[in-house]
């Protein structure tokens, strides 16, 4: 009788073991879930701000116009967004607001602009909560990647068929320091 109970114990405390480590593979997948649309929320935001951005500097950055255009494409571009290509076009994205960034603070007249200065703080503040949201998204990523690979966690996540995820990275390009004097000559 005494050896049946503890076999009882053990295979509940063996139970309540799994269901423990599969909720909390579960939650920790929802939790990537969660960050990546955290992304999308402040992507959907950046999007959001450039045609006001747009409309606003038309008038005072005839001298680049080049710039204008390259967001202006980008920006239709965000209406066909899908998962496949949102990190591409967030890079082409982040390089158009950096070259932005660069004439604003190379024009004085265009930063004495109260319209654009307020777009300025907004894309800023917009950006930094993109990074934040990054930060976030690969914090869940690298729990979850844990969890799913370490033992004995790792047995039940292949049962459920849980691979690894990606963290979101940086092109190589956006890992260099930017030449704004070779930006100014393009």
């Amino acid at each position: 009788m005494q050896m049946l109970i503890s076999i009882i114990i053990f295979v509940v405390l063996v139970a309540l073991l799994y269901m423990a480590m599969r909720n909390g593979l579960i939650g920790k997948k929802n939790q990537v879930a969660n960050a990546e649309a955290s992304i999308d929320v402040m992507l959907k935001k950046r999007f959001d701000l450039l045609p006001n951005l747009i409309e606003t500097t038309k008038a005072y950055m005839k001298h680049e116009q080049t710039v204008l255009t390259e967001l202006t494409a980008l920006r239709e571009k965000s209406h066909h967004l899908d998962t496949i290509n949102k990190p591409q076009l967030d890079k082409q994205l982040s390089a158009a607001v950096s070259n932005f960034r660069v004439a604003v603070e190379a024009y004085p007249e265009l930063k004495a602009n109260d319209n654009t200065m307020l777009l300025m703080r907004s894309i800023n503040e917009t950006e930094e909560q993109l990074s934040a949201a990054r930060r976030s998204f690969n914090a869940a990523v690298t729990r979850y990647n844990n969890a799913i690979e370490m033992f004995p966690s790792s047995l039940i996540a292949n049962q459920m068929m849980l691979t690894t995820l990606p963290l979101f990275e940086i092109a190589d390009t956006e890992r260099i320091n930017i030449d704004a004097a070779r930006l100014f000559k393009q």
